[in-house]
C-alpha cells in the first residue's frame, strides 16, 4: 500500500496509506462525529474547503447511491478515515466508495488513529493541512500547510451556488419523514400552494425536498440575486440555505436580505441563519473546531424540549451576550425591524442554534432540520415555516 501523510499547519504530522485518487490536496481539516452519512457530506456543499475527519472506525461499508447525494457532486477538498471498506453491501448501492472516492478525484487517507487527530483538534482547533500521496517529506508539507489561507473572510458560496435560477418539484418520495406530528404544529398552514424562493448558498438538496413535502412551489435562485429580483417573482416566503465558510465573506447576501425582511417570511439555515443573523445586526466569531456531526444536543428555549440535531458550522452569530446567560429575558435583542428571540441554544456550548422574530416574521436554525445525515427530531420546523406562510398569506 502506498505512503501518504497529513501535516498540520501547527506541525502536526500523521502517516497513512492512499486512499481515493492519488494526489494531493488542501484544505482546513475538521472532524465530523456521525456514523453514517458519509454520502451526504462526501456531497455537502458546506464543506467547500475543508477537509473532513470521519471519527467513525469504519466508513464505506453500505457504499455509495445515486440517490442520497446532497448535490450534483462531492464538494470536500479530502477525505480522512480510519479504514475504508472496500466492498458495499446494500443493495441500494451503485458503486463502492472507494471507487467513487477515485472517479470523482477525491484524495483522501486512511490508517491513521483517528480519534487521536479529533483529539488534537479539539485540544488545539481546526486548522489548514495538506494530505499528500505524491510528496512524503513531512518538513515540506508543513510549511505548506502553513501557508494556505483560512476560510475566514474567504468567499467560498460563490464557487458552489448555482449559475442559474431553477425551479425544483421532487420530493422525498420512497423515504418520507413525517413533519407535522410536533405539538408546535397549529394546523394553520395556508389553503392554496406557497411559492418558495430559495436563495443558494450551496443549498442541500434533502431541504428542498422537505419543502416540496410540506406543499411548497420552489424557485432557486443563485447567492447573488438582489432582493429586487426576489420581489418579482412573487414569492409566499424565503428560504436563506445552508453553504460553506464565513457568512460576513458574502456581504451581498446580507445586503439582500436586509431589503427582505418584513416584506415576506423568512426561513434561515446553518449560513443561512448566520446571514440573516448578520442582516439583523448581530455579529459572529469562528468557533474553535465547529460544530460537525449527528448528535448535538440542542434545546429549545421557549418549550424545554431538547432536540438530537445534526450539525455543520464554523461560526457562530449573536450579540455578545447571547447564549450566556440563563436569563431568558437577555435572549431578546433588539433590531431595527422589532424584537428578535434567540429560540435554540446549543447544550454543548451555548451557541446561539435558532432564531425567532417577535415583531417580524422570520426563523432560523444553525442545526440541519432536513437531517441528512442524521435524526429527524427537528423536521417539524418545515411545518413551522409553513405555519408562518399561512399567518401572512394573502
Amino acid at each position: 500500500m502506498e505512503k501518504a501523510l497529513l501535516a498540520l499547519a501547527d506541525g502536526t504530522v500523521f502517516e497513512g496509506t492512499a486512499l481515493g485518487y492519488r494526489g494531493e490536496t488542501s484544505g482546513e481539516v475538521v472532524f465530523n462525529t456521525a456514523m453514517t452519512g458519509y454520502q451526504e457530506i462526501l456531497t455537502d456543499p458546506s464543506y467547500k474547503g475543508q477537509i473532513v475527519v470521519m471519527t467513525s472506525s469504519h466508513i464505506g461499508n453500505y457504499g455509495i447511491s445515486s440517490k442520497d447525494c446532497e448535490s450534483s457532486g462531492p464538494w470536500v477538498e479530502g477525505f480522512i478515515v480510519r479504514e475504508a471498506s472496500s466492498t458495499a453491501s446494500n443493495w441500494r448501492s451503485d458503486e463502492s466508495f472507494v471507487n467513487y472516492m477515485v472517479r470523482h478525484k477525491i484524495v483522501g487517507i486512511e490508517g491513521i488513529d483517528v480519534r487521536a487527530l479529533t483529539r488534537h483538534l479539539r485540544d488545539h482547533g481546526s486548522q489548514p493541512g495538506v494530505i499528500s500521496h505524491v510528496n512524503v517529506d513531512a518538513e515540506k508539507l508543513v510549511e505548506q500547510a502553513r501557508q494556505l489561507p483560512t476560510i475566514v473572510g474567504r468567499d467560498l458560496v460563490s464557487k458552489v451556488t448555482c449559475a442559474k435560477p431553477y425551479q425544483w418539484t421532487e420530493g422525498t418520495g420512497e423515504w418520507p419523514t413525517e413533519i407535522s406530528s410536533d405539538q408546535s404544529n397549529d394546523g394553520k398552514g395556508p389553503t392554496d400552494r406557497c411559492k418558495v424562493v430559495v436563495f443558494d448558498f450551496g443549498v442541500k438538496l434533502n431541504i428542498l425536498r422537505r419543502l416540496v413535502d410540506v406543499g411548497c412551489d420552489v424557485d432557486v435562485v443563485p447567492a447573488s440575486t438582489s432582493a429586487e429580483v426576489v420581489k418579482s417573482l412573487e414569492p409566499d416566503g424565503v428560504l436563506l440555505s445552508n453553504g460553506p465558510g464565513d457568512p460576513e465573506a458574502v456581504p451581498f447576501a446580507v445586503h439582500a436580505v436586509q431589503n427582505l425582511i418584513g416584506w415576506r417570511p423568512i426561513f434561515g439555515i446553518c449560513l443561512g441563519h448566520q446571514i440573516l443573523g448578520l442582516a439583523l445586526g448581530m455579529r459572529s466569531h469562528k468557533l474553535k473546531f465547529g460544530h460537525h456531526g449527528a448528535n448535538h444536543p440542542v434545546i429549545d428555549l421557549r418549550s424545554g424540549k431538547v432536540e438530537i440535531t445534526s450539525q455543520n458550522h464554523n461560526f457562530s452569530i449573536g450579540p455578545p451576550d447571547l447564549g450566556k446567560s440563563g436569563d431568558d429575558d437577555l435572549h431578546v435583542f433588539q433590531s431595527q425591524w422589532g424584537r428578535v428571540h434567540m429560540s435554540h441554544r446549543s447544550l454543548n456550548d451555548g451557541c446561539c442554534e435558532g432564531l425567532v422574530g417577535l415583531d417580524v416574521p422570520i426563523m432560523s436554525t444553525q442545526y440541519h432540520p432536513e437531517a441528512s445525515p442524521g435524526p429527524h427530531d427537528s423536521a417539524y420546523m418545515f411545518r413551522q415555516f409553513l405555519n408562518l406562510l399561512g399567518n401572512t398569506h394573502a
